[in-house]
């Protein structure tokens, strides 16, 4: 019988995400001098902070090369943002690496072609509900939201429930069942 994606839940102790079409929608605005803008959701925000201030690791690794998501990230306690990394496997290996980290302890969610290898290198392959075919047929997850409208605190919260580690009003922590 194949293992179900919640029991995966219990072993993962760092979060890898890309940024374009998981941490954002995927759109761009591009100003007259060619910036390019994206928006990002607050509560994916929040669940990282909760994450990072429960012990979790959080990495990310994206093709993008915008100094201000990683302004943004860095700013939320995220240490680890790699910009410009289109071999995402290289910059996962050497992550595990350092931290001493097995599959079964690491999350990856992604949407798009350049995230197929790492979803299939992790113990829990996720994407958000509107990855392409290709990611969503790899995944052991699709979470019910979009990316930058909340996938990535989805995965986060759920992660943290199942762990005890989920905080709540009044700083109590709450199980999933």
């Amino acid at each position: 019988m194949a293992t179900s994606y919640k029991e995966l839940l219990h072993e993962i102790t760092t979060f890898f995400f890309d940024v374009d079409g998981v941490l954002t929608d995927g759109r761009m605005l591009i100003s007259e001098s060619g910036e390019l803008l994206r928006t990002m959701n607050a509560k994916d925000g929040y669940a990282i902070k909760t994450a990072l201030q429960q012990g979790f690791n959080i990495c990310i690794i994206t093709g993008g090369r915008n100094n201000g998501v990683k302004s943004r990230l860095e700013g939320l306690g995220v240490k680890d943002v790699f910009l410009d990394a289109h071999d995402k496997m290289k910059y996962l290996h050497q992550y595990a690496a350092a931290h001493d980290l097995k599959p079964e302890q690491m999350l990856y969610m992604g949407d798009d072609m350049p995230d197929i290898e790492a979803i299939e290198f992790v113990g829990l392959g996720t994407c958000p509900q509107d990855a392409i075919a290709e990611v969503k047929a790899v995944s052991d997850y699709i979470s019910h939201k979009y990316g930058g409208d909340g996938c990535v605190r989805d995965v986060i919260e759920q992660v943290l429930k199942v762990q005890g580690k989920w905080n709540v009003a009044g700083g109590k922590n709450i199980q999933s069942s």
